[in-house]
């Protein structure tokens, strides 16, 4: 019994690699056309965690303003229009292997980062590239959705939460701030306290009345 629960989990993930392949091919029948990897190394580089990349480490590169991430939008042109990453190139999917976009992915000077609202069409898409050959390939985990969750709207931790939480918090936070999220204690503006004043006592300066002058010869 032991052993079938070690091997099943395996063979679930094995399964979903191929389902996701063929999904792929499906979407791009391009692909047969092209010659690359073997499948037994296509599947030793999907099973490796290290093609995938946090939004976290994302974020960090960020604002460390780091020249050599490449980010693709997979998703269709609409959802691309609608909300992106910041500085995102828009291949969808089913264009993936259109000799125009092939300069962004078939080449070495960038980490190329693909992302889709959350990780199934963009590990498709590393599985394509993949198989083709093409280096520098990498999977935002959890795509947008995973984005928006932990980097523009981080969820304050509990009291009861370990130190480490509270540090990966106050980066978050940073991090949103630094793409424009606003908090409520960025929008207090410090007004000066009116001081109480005593008014000044005016008191009128009667006119004197005018002495008529006394005529005569």
């Amino acid at each position: 019994m032991k052993t079938k629960k070690l091997i099943a989990p395996r063979y679930l993930f094995l399964s979903a690699i191929l389902i996701i392949l063929a999904g792929g091919l499906v979407l791009i029948p391009k692909f047969e056309k092209h010659e690359g990897i073997s499948p037994e190394l296509l599947l030793s580089n999907a099973i490796s965690p290290e093609r995938y990349i946090s939004t976290d480490e994302l974020a960090d590169r960020y604002i460390s303003r780091d020249p050599t991430i490449l980010l693709i939008d997979v998703r269709d042109e609409s959802s691309f229009n609608e909300n992106t990453l910041p500085n995102s190139v828009n291949i969808p999917l089913n264009k993936l292997l259109d000799e125009n976009f092939d300069a962004y992915l078939n080449q070495t000077a960038y980490d190329v980062i693909l992302f889709s609202n959350d990780s199934f069409k963009a590990n498709q898409a590393w599985i394509l590239c993949n198989r083709l050959g093409y280096k520098n390939l990498h999977v935002l985990k959890g795509g947008i959705n995973e984005w928006f969750s932990t980097i523009i709207n981080p969820k304050e931790p509990t009291e009861n939460m370990p130190k480490t939480a509270f540090e990966l918090y106050s980066f978050r936070k940073a991090a949103s701030m630094y793409f424009g999220v606003m908090y409520e204690d960025q929008l207090k503006i410090a007004v000066p306290k009116k001081t109480k004043t005593t008014p000044k006592l005016v008191i009128p300066i009667k006119k004197k009345k005018k002495i008529p002058t006394e005529g005569g010869c």
